[in-house]
C-alpha cells in the first residue's frame, strides 16, 4: 500500500496494530504508531483505543497510561483496555484508580477486577465488588467462583455455584472445572456426580479440560473405576489424562494398575515420571522408586525438584547414602534450585545417614530456611548424638526471628531424650505453652515420659501418663514398659505389660517385651503362656533386619541369615571377628538372648544377629576410610552395641548404625550415644 500510494485511513491502522498486538510485537507497533501521527490520524478515538490496547497488552504501562491521559475521548473500550493492562500486570492499586474513575463501570471491566483482586488475595473486596453488581453474567459469577477455588475456599466455591444454579445461569467449562476441583478437594463424590450429570446436559462433556477434571474428581475421590470408564470412552485424550489416570490408581493403593498405565503411555512428560516415583516413596517402595528413576534418567529425562525430593526420601529410608550423595551432585551440576523444600530433604537425608557435616553444609547454603529445616537441623543433631549443638541450633533458630511450632518441640524434647537432660525436658515442655502457645500433644507427652522413664524416674513418668488431659497411646505406654525392662523393675513391667496386650493384643514388640521380663526372673512359664498366645492371635514377631549400601547396591541381613551370596566370607569374617574381640576381653552379653538354652548357644545365637552380620559384610566390602553404615529396623541390642565399640577399635574403623530411635556412632571403642540409649 505504502509502495504504491494508496491512501491509508483510520480503518487500516486498528487492523495493522492489533495484527502487531497479536504477534506482541510492540517495537511493530510504534512504527506503526508513527506513521499513525505522520499520517494525522492521532486523535481518533478508534485508532487511539487500539494504541492503548497494544501498548497495554505488550506490558508497557507507561506509554498505555500517556495515550490514555492524552486523548481528548474516551469511551468504554479505552477505559477497559488501560484497566485490562494494569489487571494483566497485577496493579492493583492503579486498576482501582481507573476502575473508580471509570464513568460507566460495565461488566467487563467489573469481572477484570473480581479477577484481579482474587488473583492478589482480595477476597473480600472482590465478594464486595461482586455483590455490588448491578447486573452480572457468567463470566462474573465464574470469575468469583474460581478465586474460591484457587484460594482453597472449596466450600465457598460450591455454595456459590449452587446460588448461580438457582438463578438460572447457564455453566460454562472453566467454572465446571473450577467445581470439581472444590468436589475433589472436599472429597464430595456427590456432589461431584451432579457437576457430571449438569455437564452431559449442558453437552461439553467432550472437552478434553473437562475429561480431565471428571478424571480426577472421581479418582481423588476414591472411585477410581469411574475415572478409568471415562477414560476408556474418550476419545481427547492428552498428557494431563494420563497422569491424573496414574495418580488416581495410587491415590487408592492400587500400584500395579497405575505401573501397567504407566509403562502403556506412548509418551511419558516429567509429571509421569514424577507422578509414578513419588507414588512408589508415598507407598514404601523405596527400591522401586530409585530402580524407576534410574529407568528415567536411561530415557533422557530430566527430574525437577518434585522428583528429586521422593528420591531422595527413598535414599533416607533405604540408607542408600553413595544414591543421595549421587543426587546431591546431579542438583549441583545442573542448576536446580535448592528451594525449602529440597534443601530441608537433603538435611534429612544426610542427618538420617549419620552424614551431619554434609547436613550442616547444605543447610548452610540454602537461601530460603523454613521452620521445617530448622526441624530437620535440629532433630538429626540430637538423633547423632549432639544434643548440645542440636539446642544451640534451637536458641539460633529462635534468634533468626523463625516461631518455633509443636514439631520444633518434639525435636528439642527428643534431644533431650538422647541425653538423658531431665531438667532441660521438664524446663522446654513448660515453656511450651507459657512461651510459646504450642499446647502439648500425644508426641510431647510421649518424649516426656521416655525421658523420665529412660533416667530411671520410672514412678514420675507413670504418675504423668495418669495425669495427661489426653489419653495415652500405645506408643507412650510402650516407653515406659521398655524402661521397666532395662531398669529391671518388673513388677511394674508386668502390670504396664498386661495393660499393653489389652490396649493393642497384635503389637509383636509388647508380647516381646512383656515376655523378656518373665524370661529375666527365669519365668520360662509365663514366657511359655505369652508365646502360646502368640500364635493363637497370630501375632508374628518382626526379625530383627539391618540393611548396608555397598557398591551403590543396598544389602539386607536377617538375623542367622545365610542367603547371602557372599555368606562364605562373611563367616570367614565373623570368626575373625569374634577371635579379635576375645583377645580384647569381650564376653557375650547372653543374658540378651531369653531363651531356655544352654551358654554356648547363646553365645552363637548373639554372634548372628543383623547387625553384627551387616558390620562382617561391611568389613569385607567397604575400603578404609570409609564409614560402614548400618540402618537397623529395631533398637540395637545391649551385646551388639559392645560389640560394635570394640570392632571399631579393633579394625580401626568408624562404624555407623542408626537403629529405630537414634544413630549410634563407634569410633576408637567408643559410641557417640555416651551409653544413654
Amino acid at each position: 500500500m505504502l509502495k504504491n500510494n494508496v491512501c491509508i485511513d483510520n480503518y487500516t491502522f486498528p487492523l495493522l496494530v492489533q495484527a502487531s498486538t497479536i504477534r506482541l510485537s510492540e517495537a511493530e507497533g510504534k512504527e506503526f504508531h508513527n506513521h499513525v501521527i505522520k499520517t494525522g490520524f492521532g486523535s481518533d478515538v478508534y485508532v487511539k483505543n487500539t494504541l492503548i490496547n497494544m501498548y497495554a497488552v505488550c506490558r508497557n504501562l507507561v506509554d498505555a497510561r500517556k495515550m490514555f491521559d492524552e486523548s481528548p475521548v474516551l469511551d468504554s473500550v479505552s477505559w477497559n483496555s488501560i484497566l485490562a493492562g494494569y489487571v494483566q500486570v497485577g496493579n492493583v492499586d492503579e486498576a482501582k484508580v481507573i476502575f473508580d474513575k471509570m464513568p460507566m463501570k460495565n461488566v467487563i471491566a467489573s469481572n477484570s477486577m473480581i479477577v484481579l483482586l482474587g488473583r492478589s488475595g482480595r477476597m473480600s473486596e472482590a465478594c464486595q465488588l461482586f455483590d455490588q453488581m448491578m447486573e452480572k453474567d457468567v463470566v462474573s459469577w465464574t470469575a468469583l467462583i474460581s478465586c474460591y477455588e484457587q484460594h482453597g475456599m472449596y466450600t465457598q466455591a460450591l455454595d456459590l455455584f449452587m446460588q448461580m444454579c438457582s438463578n438460572g445461569i447457564s455453566i460454562d467449562e472453566v467454572v465446571a472445572v473450577s467445581v470439581l476441583s472444590a468436589c475433589a478437594h472436599l472429597l464430595v463424590v456427590q456432589t461431584g456426580e451432579s457437576v457430571h450429570g449438569l455437564v452431559i446436559r449442558v453437552g461439553f462433556e467432550s472437552y478434553v479440560n473437562l475429561q480431565n477434571a471428571l478424571i480426577h474428581m472421581y479418582s481423588t475421590c476414591g472411585d477410581v473405576m469411574a475415572a478409568q470408564r471415562l477414560f476408556d470412552t474418550s476419545s481427547h485424550l492428552d498428557q494431563i489424562s494420563w497422569n491424573s489416570m496414574i495418580s488416581g490408581y495410587l491415590k487408592c493403593g492400587s500400584l500395579e494398575q497405575a505401573r501397567e498405565l504407566f509403562d502403556s503411555m506412548a509418551e511419558k512428560d516429567v509429571v509421569s515420571w514424577t507422578t509414578m516415583i513419588s507414588g512408589y516413596a508415598q507407598h514404601d517402595h523405596f527400591s522401586e522408586t530409585l530402580a524407576l528413576f534410574q529407568e528415567m534418567l536411561h530415557e533422557d529425562n530430566k527430574p525437577d525438584e518434585t522428583t528429586l525430593v521422593s528420591v531422595l526420601s527413598a535414599c533416607t529410608h533405604l540408607s542408600a547414602l553413595d544414591q543421595g550423595k549421587w543426587i546431591h551432585t546431579y542438583i549441583r551440576k545442573n542448576g536446580l534450585k535448592v528451594n525449602s523444600i529440597l534443601g530441608t530433604t537433603l538435611v534429612d537425608m544426610y542427618m538420617k545417614c549419620g552424614c551431619v557435616e554434609n547436613a550442616l553444609e547444605v543447610f548452610n547454603g540454602m537461601e530460603e530456611k523454613g521452620v521445617s529445616s530448622w526441624n530437620a537441623l535440629i532433630l538429626g543433631l540430637a538423633m547423632n548424638g549432639q544434643v548440645e549443638r542440636s539446642l544451640d541450633m534451637f536458641q539460633k533458630m529462635k534468634e533468626c526471628g523463625v516461631i518455633p511450632n509443636e514439631v520444633t518441640f518434639v525435636a528439642v524434647l527428643g534431644a533431650c531424650r538422647h541425653m538423658g537432660l531431665v531438667d532441660e525436658g521438664r524446663s522446654y515442655f513448660n515453656a511450651m505453652t507459657r512461651h510459646y502457645n504450642v499446647e502439648p500433644n500425644i508426641k510431647h507427652y510421649g518424649c516426656m515420659v521416655d525421658l523420665l522413664a529412660r533416667a530411671g524416674l520410672l514412678k514420675e513418668a507413670e504418675t504423668l501418663i495418669d495425669s495427661m488431659p489426653i489419653a495415652p497411646d500405645v506408643a507412650t505406654w510402650g516407653a515406659l514398659l521398655g524402661a521397666c525392662r532395662k531398669h529391671g523393675n518388673s513388677e511394674m513391667g508386668e502390670r504396664v505389660g498386661r495393660k499393653l496386650l489389652e490396649l493393642q493384643p497384635d503389637h509383636d514388640g509388647f508380647h516381646v517385651l512383656l515376655s523378656n521380663i518373665y524370661a529375666s526372673k527365669g519365668n520360662w512359664d509365663n514366657v511359655l503362656d505369652i508365646r502360646v498366645a502368640m500364635t493363637r492371635q497370630g501375632v508374628v514377631k518382626v526379625p530383627g533386619c539391618s540393611m548396608i549400601e555397598a557398591n551403590g547396591a543396598v544389602h539386607e541381613f536377617l538375623a542367622g541369615d545365610k542367603s547371602h551370596s557372599q555368606i562364605n566370607e562373611i563367616e570367614e569374617m565373623l570368626a575373625e571377628m569374634e577371635k579379635r574381640l576375645k583377645i580384647m576381653g569381650y564376653a557375650p552379653g547372653t543374658d540378651e538372648v531369653l531363651l531356655d538354652i544352654d551358654e554356648e548357644e547363646k553365645e552363637s545365637t548373639l554372634f548372628r544377629h543383623s547387625e553384627k552380620l551387616a558390620i562382617a559384610y561391611g568389613l569385607i566390602a567397604i575400603a578404609p576410610p570409609t564409614p560402614i553404615r548400618i540402618i537397623k529396623n529395631l533398637r540395637i541390642c545391649s551385646d551388639c552395641h559392645a560389640a560394635a565399640k570394640l570392632i571399631s577399635k579393633a579394625f580401626d574403623r568408624e562404624i555407623v548404625v542408626r537403629d529405630r530411635h537414634r544413630f549410634h556412632h563407634f569410633k576408637d571403642g567408643s559410641c557417640s550415644c555416651m551409653e544413654f540409649w
